[in-house]
C-alpha cells in the first residue's frame, strides 16, 4: 500500500513538474493578452493540476456555501493546511482572486515567471509597516477593479489539526478599505499534507462562512470573529482530526 502510494506520488510529481515548465513558458506567450484572458490561460494550469490529484493520487473535493459568496469586493481569508488550497482557489472561486505573498517567491524559476504576469500583491517582510502599506495600496485598486483579494491569516501552512497564531494583516485591509470578509475552512492536510511528499486518496472539504462586516470592528475584534469561525468549521469537516487532537489535548 505504502508503496503504491509513493508511486502515484511519484508519478504525480512529474506531471506537475513537466506541465509547471511547460506552462510556464507558454505565459510569456500570454502576456499580451488581456488580462481577464491572461487570468484565464495561465489558470488552466491549475485544472491540470487539480485533475491530476483527482487520477493520479484519489484526492478529490467538495465545495459547501458557494452560495454565502456575494457580488461584490470581499476579502477572503482562509485556513492553510497545503498547497492544494492555493492551486484550487484560482479556479474555484468565481472572481479573479489577487494573493498576498513574499516577494521572493517570483523568483522561482519556472514557477515564479508565471504568477509574476498576474496582478498578485508581491511584499517584502522586512519593511514591515511599509509592506502592510503596500498591501493596503494595491489591495484597494485590486478590489476596485473586480478582483478579490486572498490571505491566509495564519500565516503559513499547518499540520492537520493544528491552529496558528492569526494575523491581523487580512482584517486590517478589510477595515481600512471597508471591504467584507469571507472566511473559508479546508482540510487539504488530511490528503496532501504539509511537507509530505506522499499524496493520499481522500475527499477535501472547502466551507464557505457568511460574509462578515468589518463595520464598526477594529482589525482585532474581526480576526477574532474569523479565526471563531474557521476553527469551529474545522471540527465539522474534520471531527475525527479534531477530537483526536482534543483528547490529546486534554
Amino acid at each position: 500500500m505504502r508503496i503504491n502510494l509513493f508511486l502515484r506520488s511519484a508519478l504525480f510529481a512529474l506531471f506537475m513538474a513537466v506541465v509547471t515548465i511547460v506552462w510556464s513558458m507558454a505565459c510569456i506567450l500570454f502576456a499580451p493578452f488581456p488580462y481577464a484572458t491572461r487570468y484565464y490561460l495561465t489558470s488552466r494550469w491549475n485544472v491540470a493540476v487539480l485533475w491530476a490529484a483527482r487520477v493520479i493520487c484519489g484526492i478529490r473535493y467538495e465545495v459547501r456555501g458557494m452560495e454565502n459568496l456575494p457580488d461584490a469586493p470581499v476579502v477572503l481569508l482562509s485556513k492553510h493546511q497545503s498547497a492544494w488550497e492555493t492551486i484550487f482557489y484560482v479556479i474555484g472561486m468565481p472572481r479573479p482572486l489577487v494573493f498576498v505573498f513574499k516577494k521572493e517567491l517570483i523568483y522561482i524559476p519556472f514557477f515564479g515567471w508565471g504568477i509574476g504576469l498576474l496582478r498578485m500583491i508581491p511584499i517584502d517582510r522586512s519593511k514591515g509597516r511599509d509592506a502592510f502599506a503596500q498591501v493596503v495600496e494595491h489591495g484597494r485598486k485590486r478590489l476596485a477593479d473586480g478582483q478579490w483579494v486572498i490571505m491566509f491569516p495564519e500565516g503559513t501552512r499547518m499540520p492537520v489539526g493544528k491552529a496558528g497564531k492569526y494575523k491581523y494583516g487580512g482584517p486590517r485591509l478589510a477595515v481600512e478599505t471597508n471591504t467584507l470578509v469571507v472566511p473559508i475552512a479546508v482540510n487539504s492536510g488530511e490528503c496532501w499534507p504539509k511537507g509530505s511528499f506522499i499524496k493520499t486518496p481522500g475527499l477535501i472539504t472547502v466551507s464557505i462562512g457568511k460574509p462578515i462586516s468589518p463595520e464598526g470592528l477594529d482589525a482585532a475584534q474581526l480576526s477574532q470573529r474569523v479565526e471563531n469561525w474557521i476553527e469551529s468549521e474545522m471540527r465539522v469537516i474534520s471531527p475525527a482530526v479534531y477530537a483526536a487532537a482534543d483528547k490529546t489535548k486534554n
